[in-house]
């Protein structure tokens, strides 16, 4: 690892390449969502993250830790997919804060939109890589990530 705080020109290259590409294809992936299906991006987090759980519930705090929100920010957005009946807000079974229940309308928007975010995410992604850049992309993936949840954070600043 280098002393020098600065990015070289090849190390400044590949980073913004990647913010580039990140950048373009959630903003694609998103638009596709919303036009479609009129799913934001967040909404279909929200729905895939309960969807995939073991009855459609989920508590709050693993909710933040899926989706790595911060609390207020699931909150306000539960909110507003309660007010669109996609969400409720059931009693804890287990914590002090009601529940997050995907309800039938959920429900059928993610039956809706998953089949085809899952073939633009491939027709986008997954087949423009390949199969041996995509498991490699996978394993650099992994590489960082450990390394981030290796690193101790920050304390804040005074």
């Amino acid at each position: 690892m280098s002393d020098e705080p600065w990015l070289n020109e090849a190390e400044q290259r590949a980073w913004r390449s990647y913010l580039h590409m990140q950048r373009m294809l959630s903003a694609r992936l998103a638009s596709r969502l919303q036009h479609d299906f009129d799913l934001s991006a967040a909404d279909y987090e929200i729905l895939v993250n309960l969807s995939e759980s073991a009855d459609g519930r989920m508590c709050p705090s693993d909710l933040a830790a899926a989706t790595q929100w911060e609390k207020s920010r699931l909150s306000h957005h539960i909110t507003r997919m309660e007010r669109r009946g996609m969400v409720t807000r059931e009693p804890s079974r287990t914590g002090r804060y009601p529940d997050v229940q995907l309800t039938e309308a959920g429900r059928a928007a993610i039956r809706r939109a998953a089949p085809e975010h899952a073939a633009d995410v491939r027709a986008l992604f997954v087949d423009v890589l390949g199969p041996q850049r995509l498991a490699r992309f996978a394993e650099d993936c992994r590489t960082v990530t450990d390394a981030l949840d290796r690193e101790a954070p920050r304390p804040p600043k005074v």
